[in-house]
C-alpha cells in the first residue's frame, strides 16, 4: 500500500462529511510517511524564519499585548462597531448584507452572481468562503469558481482540500504539484507546458500563464478580508503574490464575505496588525501586497461592491466568557507551525477548514460540542503551550481546551447519562472528598495489591492507558499508613 493510499483525502463538496473523528483520523494520518516528511520540512522552515524576524523587534511582547487589547475592546463593543462599519461602507457606495449562517451567505452570493449572468467567477484566498462552502454551492448552481492563489489552485486542481491557513497545499511536495499541473490544467483552461519540471520557478510560471486567462475573463470576483475598519467602512486584504490585487481591481463586481470578528475600530489600530500578521504568518517584515478599498470609486476598480457580514456561530463564541478570545484570531497560522500534534497529523485530520490548535477550539466554539467531530477536537492537543507562546494576539489556547474538555464531559452526561469516564471521575471525587473513604479505599487496594502484579493490561476504557504503559504495582500500605506506623514506632522508641 502506498502512502497516497494510506492518507486522508477529503474531497471538495463532501469535505470532512463522513470523515472519522480526530482520534481515528490522526491514526490514519500518522501512517502517511510522505505527509509527515512534507509537514516536517515545511513547518520547521516557516518556524525558523518567523523566529528570526520576530527576534528583530524589541517590543514584540508589547505589540502582542496591544493587539490582544484592541481585539478584546472591539469584541466588547462589536454591535456598535458593526453598525458604524455598515453606515460608513454604505455611504461610500457599497451594499452591506447580513448573513446569520452559511446557507444565507451562499444564497446572497449566488443571487449576485446570477444577476450578472456569471458562469465563471474568480476568487481571492479566503477562509470565510471555505467555511461556508461557497465554491461547492456556486457549482451546484452552474457557476464555476476559480481559485487564483497558487496554493489554493494546487488544492483545487488536485481535487483536494486545504490543510493549512497560510500554505493550503503544505501536504503536497513539488513533484506531486508538477504532476497535478500536468494532468489537470488542460482540463479547465490553459494547459501546463509539456516540459514542465518541479522547479519552483517553472511551476509558478505555469500557474501565472494559466491564471492570466482567468483574470482577464472574470467579471465577478469573490474575496474575504483580513480586516474591516469600522470608522471608514474599508476592507483590507494582505497577500504575497499579487493575485488578490488582480481579483480586487479587475472585475466589474466584487463580493466580499467577512466574518464579523474581523472588525477594527480605527485606521490607527491597523498599524499594530500590519506588524504582527506578516511576521507571524509568512515570516516577513511586511507583506508584499496590501490592498484596501472603501465602497465604489467611479471609473476605478469594481463598480459594484457587496459586503456579506457573516455570523455563522460567531455570536455563540462571543457568549463564551473563556472561549471568546478565539475571535481575536487573525489566521496567521503561527500556532499550527509550532504544534507537535499538527506537525505529525496535518490539517485534514481535524475535519474542518480550521485545523491546528486554533481550529481545535474554534470549531467547538462555533458549533458546540454535541457533534462527535467537534467533541473530539479539544483532545487534539498535548497542552504543551507552544501555541500560546507563538500567538501574536495572545490567545490562551491551552486554557480554552481545558474548559472545552469539561464541557464535553458535561454534555455527554446531560445527553446520555454518565459514561464510563464521567462515572469514574464522580466515584473518584466522592472518594477523595472524605479522608475516611480514601483510607478505606487505600486499605482495600493494599490487600489486592499483591495480586495486581500479575495484571499487565486493564480491561475496557482503562485499557487505552496500559497500551503503552506498564500497570504500576499497588503498595501494601499508603503513605498515611506508613507515617502512622513509623511515627508510632518513633514514639515508642523514645519512651
Amino acid at each position: 500500500m502506498t502512502s497516497q493510499q494510506v492518507g486522508l483525502h477529503p474531497k471538495p463538496g463532501e469535505a470532512f462529511l463522513g470523515m472519522p473523528t480526530f482520534t481515528k483520523a490522526a491514526h490514519i494520518a500518522l501512517a502517511d510517511d510522505q505527509l509527515r516528511r512534507n509537514l516536517g520540512h515545511a513547518t520547521h522552515t516557516i518556524r525558523d524564519k518567523r523566529k528570526r524576524v520576530v527576534g528583530e523587534l524589541e517590543d514584540w511582547q508589547d505589540l502582542r499585548s496591544t493587539a490582544a487589547a484592541i481585539k478584546d475592546n472591539t469584541l466588547a463593543n462589536l454591535d456598535r462597531h458593526l453598525e458604524q462599519f455598515e453606515a460608513a461602507a454604505t455611504a461610500a457606495g457599497a451594499t452591506v448584507h447580513w448573513a446569520a449562517d452559511a446557507a444565507e451567505a451562499c444564497k446572497i452570493g449566488i443571487e449576485i452572481a446570477q444577476r450578472h449572468r456569471a458562469t465563471d467567477v474568480i476568487k481571492v484566498k479566503s477562509m470565510a468562503t471555505q467555511e461556508i462552502g461557497l465554491n461547492e454551492e456556486l457549482e451546484k448552481n452552474g457557476i464555476h469558481a476559480w481559485e487564483t492563489d497558487l496554493a489554493e489552485l494546487i488544492v483545487q486542481l488536485g481535487g483536494d482540500t486545504p490543510s493549512h491557513f497560510l500554505v493550503p497545499a503544505i501536504h503536497r511536495n513539488r513533484d506531486e504539484i508538477r504532476q497535478i499541473f500536468a494532468d489537470k490544467m488542460g482540463e479547465v483552461g490553459r494547459p501546463a507546458p509539456a516540459d514542465l519540471t518541479d522547479e519552483p520557478r517553472r511551476l509558478a510560471e505555469a500557474a501565472r500563464l494559466h491564471l492570466r486567462e482567468k483574470f482577464l475573463a472574470g467579471k465577478v470576483a469573490f474575496s474575504g478580508a483580513n480586516f474591516a475598519i469600522a470608522e471608514t467602512g474599508t476592507l483590507v486584504v494582505l497577500e504575497s503574490e499579487g493575485n488578490g490585487r488582480m481579483c480586487l481591481t479587475l472585475p466589474d463586481v466584487l463580493v466580499s464575505v467577512v466574518g464579523i470578528e474581523k472588525l477594527l475600530p480605527t485606521f490607527a489600530d491597523l498599524e499594530v496588525f500590519l506588524q504582527v500578521l506578516p511576521r507571524s504568518s509568512t515570516a516577513e517584515r511586511m507583506n508584499p501586497y496590501t490592498t484596501m478599498w472603501t465602497g465604489v470609486t467611479e471609473g476605478d476598480g469594481p463598480q459594484e461592491v457587496h459586503i456579506i457580514l457573516l455570523d455563522n456561530g460567531r455570536t455563540r463564541a462571543l457568549a463564551d466568557t473563556t472561549g471568546r478570545q478565539a475571535l481575536r484570531c487573525i489566521r496567521c497560522s503561527a500556532c499550527l507551525n509550532v504544534c507537535p500534534v499538527y506537525e505529525r497529523v496535518g490539517g485534514h485530520a481535524y475535519g474542518s477548514v480550521y485545523p491546528g490548535p486554533i481550529g481545535a477550539i474554534l470549531n467547538p466554539l462555533l458549533h458546540g460540542v454535541s457533534e462527535p467531530h467537534d467533541a473530539a477536537l479539544p483532545y487534539a492537543s498535548s497542552l504543551c503551550g507552544a501555541c500560546y507562546e507563538a500567538c501574536p494576539v495572545k490567545i490562551d489556547i491551552p486554557s480554552v481546551l481545558v474548559e472545552q474538555r469539561a464541557e464535553v464531559i458535561e454534555d455527554r452526561a446531560e445527553r446520555g447519562g454518565p459514561n464510563a469516564e464521567a462515572l469514574a471521575m464522580r466515584i473518584a471525587a466522592w472518594t477523595f472528598a472524605d479522608h475516611r473513604r480514601l483510607e478505606r479505599a487505600q486499605r482495600l487496594a493494599g490487600r489486592v495489591g499483591p495480586a495486581a502484579k500479575y495484571v499487565r493490561r486493564l480491561p475496557g476504557m482503562l485499557g487505552g492507558w496500559t497500551q503503552s504503559r506498564d500497570l504500576p504495582p499497588v503498595p501494601r500500605e499508603s503513605f498515611h499508613q506508613w507515617w502512622e506506623r513509623t511515627r508510632a514506632a518513633g514514639k515508642e522508641g523514645g519512651r
